[in-house]
């Protein structure tokens, strides 16, 4: 990822002491670019569950990263520091994949071996992650490669709904590395930016990273892409996911479900991208099994913002004694997918294409 230029890893151990671990403080963008230091396994859970860290991918990378810094206080809390952070947030199944695989290598090793043994298990992680997303650029690349053939002079319009980019992953991204990679090589490419309620991902974190790389961009309100797409203004819709079932249904930040919809009606391509760790094969049906994260009822009625003066304030939007409810993520079922942009390839949303690509995944279905 750049900012000012310059490339960071959204998660990394701190170079001065070798051992702390640095993220980028979400909650504090698109504002501040304010790197945290954290120092223990309680940290960690409090940047996941705050979402200063955030994004699939990336909570579990710095999940791993808080086995490691858990095991330096007390390498043998392996069983309870994983079981705490699973508890995290529910719905990104990757979260879980990185703790299982943290316990996996971790539990069989005398307690004295396990301090090095989970930074480096950590490490691995987050450099797959960072690999994988860059196989999701290429090979989500040649679908903007050939919308572009069709309309040359113009530029290609994408949708994105949420934060897909570096800020949700440790590198790359999942849904916004092909476009990262067709402005890098020089195609005219446009990215229509969905705000994101109730968060504002979108307009706080995906207009920030792709303007920090001069990715040419739009914020647009949650219910506009569908009109844009009547219009013929959105060729592509590119989104990421929390959680993808053996079946092909989506779990993605909330509204993703409708712009599905709209995308299916215009007949405009919704492609999804995941890595592997995003894929949970031990779920078919996901409208019924996959667990929908219930979060804030602040998050939907109050606002936060920098005001004329500089001032970075929050503020109530909605009457005094009305209540919220918050779904933070919907499911899109396969039948509207029009395809998985994976690092293995673009595959399509079905089981058989999901067991033919990923068939080392296929027992892992209890």
């Amino acid at each position: 990822m750049k900012i000012d230029g310059t490339w960071y890893r959204s998660v990394r151990v701190d170079a001065d002491d070798g051992w702390s671990v640095r993220i980028l403080d979400q909650t504090k963008l698109p504002w501040h670019a304010e790197w945290l230091r954290l120092t223990d396994e309680d940290q960690v859970a409090r940047a996941i569950r705050s979402m200063q860290t955030r994004g699939a991918p990336l909570i579990g990378a710095v999940a791993a990263y808080g086995v490691a810094l858990a095991m330096r206080r007390d390498p043998s809390a392996l069983e309870e520091v994983c079981k705490r952070l699973a508890g995290t947030r529910p719905t990104a199944i990757n979260l879980r994949w990185a703790i299982e695989r943290m316990r996996a290598a971790l539990r069989n090793l005398p307690a004295g071996d396990r301090v090095p043994a989970a930074y480096a298990e950590a490490a691995a992680i987050a450099d797959d992650d960072a690999a994988t997303c860059e196989a999701i650029g290429r090979h989500g690349l040649p679908l903007l490669q050939e919308i572009a053939a069709k309309k040359p002079n113009q530029p290609v319009n994408v949708l994105t709904h949420c934060n897909a980019g570096w800020l949700a992953t440790v590198d790359w991204g999942t849904a916004l590395a092909p476009i990262y990679m067709a402005h890098d090589s020089g195609l005219p490419i446009h990215v229509w930016v969905d705000e994101t309620r109730p968060r504002n991902q979108g307009a706080a974190l995906t207009a920030f990273e792709l303007g920090a790389h001069g990715v040419p961009h739009t914020v647009i309100a949650d219910n506009a892409g569908g009109h844009l797409m009547q219009h013929g203004e959105v060729d592509i819709v590119i989104v990421g996911t929390d959680r993808v079932t053996r079946n092909g249904d989506v779990a993605n930040k909330i509204g993703t479900y409708l712009k599905a919809l709209a995308a299916a009606d215009n007949g405009v391509p919704f492609w999804v991208a995941l890595p592997h760790s995003t894929l949970d094969m031990r779920v078919a049906d996901g409208v019924k099994e996959i667990p929908i994260e219930e979060r804030s009822q602040a998050e939907v009625t109050d606002l936060t913002g920098r005001t004329a003066d500089g001032r970075i304030e929050t503020i109530r939007v909605v009457a005094a004694h009305s209540p919220a409810a918050n779904p933070a993520f919907d499911v899109t079922p396969a039948r509207l997918v029009t395809g998985l942009i994976t690092e293995r390839g673009r595959i399509a949303a079905s089981a058989e294409a999901i067991a033919a690509a990923y068939p080392e995944k296929l027992g892992a279905t209890a």
